[in-house]
């Protein structure tokens, strides 16, 4: 009861408030008790908590503003009040005529709103609410930055950027005429490549530029093909089913030669992982492994590394030399042989320059010898440069690999194109073939793995029968 009395005294108190209903509550019993709960816990805080005077206090105060437009108490007593004077003394009806009754009584049920009108016309006093949305501006703080910036520039009598290009801009020569088009049935036109051409673009190129609707300029190395390799590669004539002699067996002779390599290359790995005996443990090794560590050569080791060594016996003469003071004598006596020297240096110099006046056939005839051996150079780099076109170049961390060449032996070899047995895949010919000419990197089967390891369960049935 105490909680809800100090509630009704503070809606009392507020500011402008008139209640229209009588604050006692007869129905409210005054020797009941208030039943004791804990606050301190969420679930009880809106069941137990009594706020009926609070609401009571709003919904007066929301009548008074739709009835009235606000609180009572702000309101003056003109808009409360009036003065009763009585009834207005009425003027006396002149005699009128009974076609003017007729349309006034017309005049007056025309100007007489519908109920249903009434029904939906606002009855509520309370303005509507301000519709923030209509004044709000996207970007308004920046565009109000840019627009007093924009006035203190003009003030000062600089032209913004924008400005400054469009009066740069050159005038459109409205005299220049429209080219007439060409008719179809003219035998003398141009011949036009739809594929093959690019579309005439006719629009001015200052309105592309700034619209951003202008093509972008195709890279002259995007045309260059990546390598000068054909795309479909005719084998060797000793490949055909009925090859002559001599061309057959120069291709048996290339596929020698390509397994001879493979040879050679798996003969060097077993060399480079092959065991050298002389590195093997033998009794002797074994027996110094087992001795090193007594105490013999303990002692010659710290006698060897207690005797100084020359380097330091050296070391320590420099410092002793350092460390003593010059005397006036010697100082003089390095600079005499500073000078001395330097003299002596200017003169060869000197001495230098005047023979190679006398040398100038023989420089001409290095110099030429130097031209020639950099021009060769220069010949051996295209040249290989040029070789290297055509090989595959490294484009992934996986090096191309040449597939096999499909040969046939002399006695595989069939007469007819009945007899030809098909040998080899196009499928593999063609993956081959981009990636020799640098259209995809090489690369490897992808090797499929487990993640999970598969259970094997005995069903119920078989393990009863089983």
């Amino acid at each position: 009861m105490a909680a809800r009395r100090r509630l009704k005294r503070v809606a009392a108190s507020q500011p402008g408030f008139l209640s229209f209903k009588s604050s006692s509550d007869p129905t409210a019993s005054v020797g009941s008790r208030r039943k004791r709960v804990n606050k301190n816990k969420k679930k009880n805080w809106n069941k137990y908590s009594d706020v009926n005077d609070v609401d009571e206090f709003l919904e007066d105060i929301r009548h008074q503003e739709r009835t009235t437009g606000g609180l009572l108490s702000e309101k003056t007593d003109d808009s409360l009040f009036f003065l009763d004077l009585g009834q207005p003394e009425k003027p006396q009806p002149q005699a009128e005529t009974p076609q003017a009754d007729e349309g006034k009584k017309r005049r007056g049920k025309a100007s007489r709103p519908l109920r249903i009108d009434l029904i939906l016309q606002p009855d509520s006093l309370v303005p509507p609410p301000k519709d923030i949305l209509a004044y709000q501006q996207p970007n308004a703080k920046k565009l109000r930055r840019i627009a007093q910036k924009a006035e203190r520039l003009a003030a000062k009598g600089v032209v913004p950027r924008k400005q400054k290009r469009l009066l740069n801009r050159r005038p459109v020569d409205k005299t220049v005429k429209k080219a007439v088009a060409e008719a179809n049935n003219n035998p003398d036109r141009d011949y036009y490549d739809i594929w093959g051409q690019e579309p005439k673009v006719s629009a001015d190129p200052w309105y592309l530029q700034q619209t951003g609707k202008k093509l972008v300029k195709r890279p002259e190395k995007l045309n260059e093909k990546p390598s000068v390799l054909p795309a479909v590669e005719v084998i060797a004539p000793g490949g055909s089913y009925n090859p002559d002699f001599f061309s057959h067996q120069a291709l048996l002779q290339e596929a020698h030669q390509v397994e001879v390599q493979k040879k050679k290359q798996e003969d060097k790995l077993e060399r480079q992982l092959a065991i050298n005996k002389a590195d093997k443990a033998t009794e002797e090794t074994n027996l110094r492994e087992q001795v090193e560590g007594l105490v013999e050569e303990e002692e010659e080791n710290g006698d060897e590394e207690s005797a100084p060594s020359k380097e330091d016996e050296e070391a320590a003469l420099a410092a002793i030399a350092v460390t003593q003071k010059k005397t006036e004598k010697q100082i003089k006596k390095e600079k005499a042989e500073k000078l001395k020297e330097q003299q002596r240096l200017t003169s060869r110099r000197q001495t230098e320059q005047q023979q190679q006046l006398f040398q100038l056939r023989s420089i001409k005839a290095s110099i030429r010898q130097q031209e020639e051996k950099t021009k060769g150079k220069q010949m051996q780099r295209r040249a290989k440069q040029e070789a290297q076109k055509a090989q595959p170049r490294r484009l992934g961390k996986l090096k191309f690999q040449a597939p096999d060449l499909d040969v046939q032996l002399s006695d595989e070899l069939a007469g007819s194109l009945r007899q030809l047995k098909p040998e080899g895949s196009i499928l593999k010919d063609r993956f081959k073939s981009f990636q020799k000419r640098n259209l995809i990197e090489p690369r490897e089967r992808a090797k499929f793995k487990r993640k999970l390891k598969v259970k094997y369960v005995e069903k119920r049935a078989f393990k009863e029968i089983t």
